[in-house]
């Protein structure tokens, strides 16, 4: 892999050009193309989520500063800002979503664990709001002065990465995605307050898959059997059916109510779940482990670059986040391979500035 490459040239060696063929040819995106191909595209991108560049033009620049290692970067002879940019308005966004997806998978399978020892996945669901300006993304309206998107993330708990996103405009309610979600039989998806979606989670109940949301204050119910012997912190532990006519017709089967108090906050949580098999306490346990998908989102704002945006369309928006993805995918993907003992943002520091070195990975 190493014969005096480049350490990008070598990253680049993880990725499936032979996958990233076969998607461009379905969505015919080097039609008509003679010099900077989608291939070229992906990677100019990608060396810039990983060298860190703040705009469309720092990136350029960059690459000119290197124009005589370009070509085996694998980013083409010469690269300019109206070629690039127009390449990120023009070209199937689907070409890099799908390819996303595929990275998804590889990192998934390969960073695999059993951590909680249920039998099946865990997966924390949220989104997170990017802010844009109005003026500039006219596409993204969000309220009368404000713009954004939203992503919407599935995240492998246990491996660490995401299984499942859906990008759609900051006004669409976190809710609202939910019927977008992929259902595992036997996995386990965690929700915060916000998705007390009844309809969407029977879904997920009658997939058989399980699920453990966060109980909103004015849930009406009548408890139909409870537990009488509880462990520490667990205040109530009960079978209960929803009485309000809309949410029983959503759900017309019972739920499990697990109420826990804790001790670090000083606060109570009420949970609701249709996973009688386990523990309340792992119940909470769970939950407690959505929080891993805020780290996620926070890892991703600060350390690539999915704030400031190097296109204005909705198409070029879309790809950048595609991008920052199977980057940030592709990291994990060598972090495990290679047996590194170093976190994540650290081997993307590395990485970052060490990319035109000819070092062995």
């Amino acid at each position: 892999m190493f014969q005096d490459k480049y350490v990008f040239s070598q990253l680049v060696s993880f990725l499936d050009r032979n996958h990233f063929n076969y998607l461009v040819r379905k969505y015919g995106g080097d039609h008509y193309v003679k010099h900077f191909t989608c291939w070229n595209q992906l990677l100019a991108m990608m060396f810039g989520q990983l060298s860190n560049r703040v705009s469309l033009r720092d990136l350029i620049v960059a690459l000119d500063a290197h124009s005589s290692k370009c070509y085996h970067l694998g980013v083409g002879k010469q690269v300019t800002k109206t070629t690039l940019a127009r390449a990120n308005k023009d070209r199937d966004c689907r070409i890099f979503e799908d390819f996303a997806y595929h990275m998804i998978a590889e990192a998934q399978r390969k960073r695999a664990s059993d951590i909680f020892k249920l039998g099946g996945n865990v997966y924390a669901f949220d989104s997170t709001t990017i802010d844009l300006c109005l003026s500039v993304f006219w596409w993204a309206k969000f309220r009368k002065k404000k713009g954004g998107v939203k992503v919407h993330t599935l995240y492998d708990v246990e491996a660490q990465v995401p299984k499942f996103f859906h990008i759609t405009n900051a006004s669409v309610h976190d809710s609202k995605a939910m019927k977008e979600i992929p259902v595992e039989s036997g996995s386990y998806y965690i929700f915060d307050r916000a998705y007390n979606n009844f309809k969407q989670l029977y879904r997920i109940h009658q997939a058989g898959g399980y699920f453990v949301v966060r109980a909103k204050k004015n849930l009406q119910y009548e408890t139909v059997s409870w537990k009488r012997r509880l462990p520490k912190n667990i205040r109530s532990d009960s079978i209960i059916k929803l009485t309000v006519y809309k949410s029983a017709k959503d759900y017309p089967v019972t739920l499990r109510r697990v109420v826990f108090w804790d001790d670090e906050q000083k606060r109570e949580f009420v949970f609701l779940s249709n996973a009688t098999h386990i523990t309340s306490l792992q119940v909470a346990d769970l939950y407690k482990n959505r929080w891993q998908v805020e780290l996620f989102f926070k890892w991703l704002k600060q350390h690539l670059k999915i704030k400031r945006f190097w296109g204005t369309t909705e198409n070029a928006v879309r790809i950048q986040i595609y991008c920052a993805i199977i980057a940030y995918c592709l990291v994990a993907i060598i972090q495990k391979d290679m047996q590194l003992e170093r976190s994540t943002y650290e081997v993307l520091q590395i990485l970052g500035i060490s990319l035109t070195d000819k070092t062995h990975l």
